[in-house]
């Protein structure tokens, strides 16, 4: 989160700037001048803005009022710092919306912005990281819908099994291809020969 400091440029702000920066809140720094402070509150939108009136009461209480009425700043949370006991009235009647607090509460009141934002920050993470494995879920189960159901006959028909014929098998089949048919043996010629002769 980022707190709009407005104070004047002195001695003790960059001190006053350290103890706000412990709260974790980041601190960015301007003038009660305008139109610096008006264009740095709209470029950065803070969460919250602190105006103190240590020096120059009066126009820090012009700039805390204009911070208070405009639209882009309405919503921040308003904080004045080191108010004079005598304009506390009038402070009060102008901006009753505003808080005046010292730099130790102002400090604890950062913090506890902080933790809120940080908790905010890691609750909006994880209902992130659940909509993502929603929607993962769901577009498989829009897959596995288009896909439809597998088909009963090619799914559960099992294939035939290959037999597997040994080298040494596949060797002797291709010898004995190769090999020319033995010549018949003469008595077997001649047998024939006269078995033909006594037909005749």
């Amino acid at each position: 989160m980022s707190l709009l400091y407005i104070h004047y440029e002195a001695d003790e702000r960059a001190g006053r700037v350290q103890k706000l920066a412990k709260s974790g809140a980041h601190i960015i720094v301007s003038e009660p001048r305008w139109p610096a402070f008006w264009e740095i509150a709209k470029r950065e939108k803070p969460i919250a803005v602190a105006v103190d009136f240590s020096h120059a009461p009066s126009h820090a209480l012009e700039t805390a009022d204009y911070i208070a009425k405009a639209k882009e700043t309405r919503d921040s949370a308003l904080y004045l710092l080191r108010v004079p006991e005598d304009r506390l009235d009038v402070v009060r009647k102008r901006l009753p919306q505003a808080a005046i607090v010292t730099e130790p509460e102002l400090a604890e009141r950062l913090a506890a912005i902080e933790r809120e934002a940080q908790t905010r920050a890691l609750e909006k993470k994880e209902a992130a990281a659940v909509a993502r494995r929603t929607a993962q879920a769901a577009r498989q189960a829009a897959r596995k819908a288009a896909a439809g159901p597998a088909k009963p006959g090619k799914a559960t028909k099992a294939a035939k099994p290959v037999k597997k014929v040994k080298p040494a098998a596949k060797k002797a089949v291709a010898v004995a291809r190769k090999r020319p048919a033995p010549p018949a043996k003469k008595g077997a010629k001649k047998a024939r020969r006269s078995s033909t002769a006594k037909k005749k």
